[in-house]
């Protein structure tokens, strides 16, 4: 690959991505600043206009911080790039590390100290998303130091986790000949699946505690929605969501014989055990259409599409040379490689995001009519109206921002589908 065209081709599309972003959140701000003044009619008797209101402040605040990060991120992507910070730390540490460590090791090094420099400087924002927008907008719970300790968490799993994996992956770049990516794709797979059976009962455990569900009533319908569909799990559990956030979620966790369902304690407290059956019900449709296992086949054949053309990428000097970076002579450059691809990849991948999105809508569209044949589309409607309200998502989002965006069809769509179906939505 030609550096100069590269150069030009990340350019275009870093620039592209950026003003298309800016665009769109744009749109969003000001359809929902004008919307803010009244609740629309199909909502007038169950939302409240300070409800309206709220959703709308929360909506434009989460914008206008999001376009802050965007242009933070593309500064910093630049930064690494295209301005030699990459290439500058890859220098320093083949002076300094390389000597003592060896090949591996330096290049463990170098993709430590990425994370590592990338993550202090992240870090003010994401403590200002926590203690500054969700803590105005009354939706933040956490301590200071709870934050402080989930972060050491964070650090140490990805340290626990990360350095052994990534010194694998390493080690097959450099034994494994051209054909690497294969056995890399193949370790890739194996460590996702196993991710997803360890994570219920060993890595979530770390951040929240779960109980098993005591509400007995409610335990029996559930346990009876889940025998009508066909669904076994390993248990109901409760989780202490409300210990960091006002939000509320219900999901399904784990693969195999490891699933669990998991309620939030604020949805329990806030949705009728009517209402949490059909919020269930939903869910369910996710596993009765197998969309989990789609999703995940899906991710799989991409991942291998993307470790293919790593394996193809590493082997062109102008891959190295048109970000920014100048490989070493006598020393693996599998590192930089997987640094430089993690960070020119997202640029490229950005414009298939509608596509992605689109067939998310149309699984919760599918998911929202299977709960509606198992259930109540009433009670389903009236759960969804109350998440919303709970959660402040806007009632009155731009059109485009939602087909560019949304994984999940807004209120008035989803209402209108069930209306479609037969049943009266709220």
């Amino acid at each position: 690959m030609s550096s100069p065209l590269l150069t030009l081709l990340f350019t275009v599309f870093l620039a592209a991505s950026v003003l298309l972003r800016l665009w769109l959140a744009s749109r969003q701000i000001r359809h929902v600043a004008a919307h803010r003044a009244a609740v629309p009619n199909a909502f007038e008797a169950t939302v409240t206009l300070a409800a309206h209101q709220r959703a709308a402040d929360y909506t434009i605040a989460k914008l206008r911080l999001g376009i802050f990060t965007m242009a933070f991120g593309a500064a910093m992507l630049l930064g690494w790039t295209l301005l030699g910070g990459l290439d500058a730390l890859n220098a320093w540490l083949l002076e300094h590390a390389h000597p003592r460590l060896g090949d591996l090791g330096y290049q463990l090094a170098l993709l430590a100290a990425f994370a590592a420099i990338s993550s202090l400087i992240e870090l003010p924002l994401e403590a200002w998303s926590t203690f500054g927008l969700e803590q105005r907008h009354g939706f933040n719970h956490m301590k200071p130091g709870l934050w402080w300790a989930d972060q050491l968490k964070s650090l140490a799993l990805a340290t626990a986790v990360g350095l052994p994996l990534a010194a694998l992956m390493l080690w097959l770049m450099a034994a494994a000949g051209p054909g690497w990516w294969l056995w890399g794709f193949g370790v890739w797979v194996a460590f996702s699946l196993l991710a997803l059976l360890v994570y219920p009962s060993v890595i979530a455990p770390l951040f929240n505690k779960f109980q098993p569900l005591e509400d007995g009533a409610l335990k029996a319908r559930v346990e009876s929605l889940m025998a009508r569909c066909g669904f076994a799990a390993q248990g109901l559990f409760v989780m202490d969501g409300s210990r960091r956030s006002a939000h509320a979620n219900a999901y399904f966790t784990g693969f195999g014989k490891a699933k669990r369902v998991v309620f939030f304690d604020t949805l329990l407290a806030k949705l009728s055990p009517t209402e949490v059956e059909a919020v269930l019900a939903h869910e369910l449709g996710h596993f009765k259409h197998r969309h989990v296992v789609k999703r995940v086949a899906m991710l799989f054949a991409l991942s291998l599409a993307a470790f293919a053309l790593l394996g193809w990428l590493s082997q062109q000097v102008g891959f190295y040379t048109g970000l920014g970076v100048a490989p070493a002579l006598g020393v693996p450059n599998d590192a930089l490689a997987l640094l430089l691809f993690l960070l020119a990849g997202p640029v490229f991948g950005f414009f298939v995001t509608p596509l992605f999105a689109r067939l998310s809508r149309r699984h919760e569209f599918e998911a929202d009519a299977y709960a509606c044949a198992q259930t109540s589309a009433r009670d389903l409607g009236a759960a969804l109206l109350k998440l919303y309200e709970d959660n402040a998502s806007t009632l009155t989002p731009d059109r485009l921002y939602v087909r560019f965006y949304y994984s999940h069809p807004p209120a008035s769509e989803r209402l209108a589908a069930m209306g479609a179906l037969g049943a009266a939505a709220p």
